[in-house]
């Protein structure tokens, strides 16, 4: 017995320091913790994500950049749109012109590099067999294939004045300015689904990046869309008929540039908006942009400013969308990107729900 004590003295004394040592001044418990030759640590290391071999979680986008410019050329050929038929309602005959050829040909781009994008040009015409409601891949097949039409009379209409003024061809110039001013007002109306529907269609994906911005992407996508019209109409439009056109860059300034704050605020997904190759591509539109409306704002009759207005506005626009294009390729490249968020969410559900009796 004599010898029991002394055995057991260095264990109450190690038992006492570690127990001094889980409590903390408010006198509760720390769980987990012990101390050893470097002091305090924690005894089971933070939890961490992890990933098979570091690979990604998702598989990352198989679009290739082609698509990246089919969400650009669709943004500019709805904006072009618009800008034609304000300006055949406010008897702007040059301004709608350019209006209605620049829709023309941004729609023809579109669908090519959409069809180049898809590999064989039968696959598009397979997309038109099945009208989706649920998908915003199918609506906008079908948006596409309404605009491009219109788009397409309207413009040719415009060579009405080109044509002899006897016989058939003189009948074909009577009739074609009324039609194409149908089709250039029914073009206009199904422009704005035209814009931002490519916005639906990247945050209806399981990328990080779009799909957590699904409340700002289709504001940043119709505000980029009038900001490349109006670049393409300061450039090549008479000035003298441009005035509302600068409005507009101001107003598409003020659309895009809100919604794309939003784009960096939306959390750990937000941050390919702000850094890498995704968040210069996103700064440099933002100060093209700027850039682009306080020229036009500042241009007023001088043409060479407004050369250098249009092309800064188009400039942003290309930039813009390839950011947001590399952005959601970055995130899913990423596993950090889907992991930390879903565990996140399971929290916040678990200290939400009701606990059992």
């Amino acid at each position: 017995m004599t010898d029991a004590t002394p055995s057991n003295e260095p264990v109450g004394a190690r038992f006492r320091e570690f127990q001094a040592g889980l409590d903390r001044p408010d006198g509760k418990r720390q769980p987990g913790r012990r101390r050893g030759d470097g002091g305090e640590q924690l005894a089971v290391p933070p939890a961490d994500f992890t990933s098979y071999y570091g690979r990604p979680v998702l598989k990352p986008p198989v679009w290739k950049h082609d698509i990246a410019g089919y969400l650009f050329t669709g943004g500019l050929a709805a904006g072009s749109a618009l800008i034609g038929a304000g300006a055949q309602l406010t008897g702007r005959p040059g301004l709608r012109k350019v209006g209605r050829w620049t829709a023309l040909g941004g729609v023809a781009a579109s669908t090519y590099l959409l069809v180049h994008d898809l590999g064989r040009p039968d696959r598009f015409h397979h997309m038109l067999r099945v009208a989706k409601l649920t998908s915003p891949m199918s609506v906008g097949t079908w948006i596409l294939a309404a605009f491009g039409p219109l788009a397409g009379v309207a413009a040719v209409a415009e060579l009405a004045p080109l044509l002899p003024q006897h016989g058939v061809f003189g009948l074909a110039r009577r009739i074609a300015p009324p039609v194409g001013n149908v089709a250039g007002l029914a073009a206009a109306a199904t422009a704005p689904a035209l814009a931002t529907y490519t916005g639906v269609l990247l945050a209806d994906t399981a990328v990080p990046s779009w799909h957590d911005a699904y409340p700002s992407l289709p504001f940043v996508f119709a505000g980029s869309a009038l900001a490349a019209a109006s670049g393409v109409a300061l450039i090549a439009a008479p000035a003298a008929e441009t005035d509302p056109v600068r409005r507009l860059a101001l107003a598409a300034a003020a659309i895009e540039l809100g919604g794309g704050r939003q784009l960096e605020r939306q959390g750990l997904t937000g941050e390919p908006y702000a850094h890498g190759r995704s968040g210069r591509l996103v700064k440099a539109g933002r100060a093209l942009l700027a850039v682009g409306t306080a020229a036009a704002l500042l241009s007023r009759r001088n043409r060479a400013l407004s050369v250098i207005s249009g092309a800064a506005l188009v400039a942003s626009s290309v930039a813009t969308r390839f950011g947001v294009f590399e952005a959601g390729r970055a995130s899913a490249r990423d596993p950090r990107y889907t992991v930390v968020p879903q565990r996140e969410r399971l929290d916040q559900n678990g200290s939400a729900a009701p606990h059992q009796p």
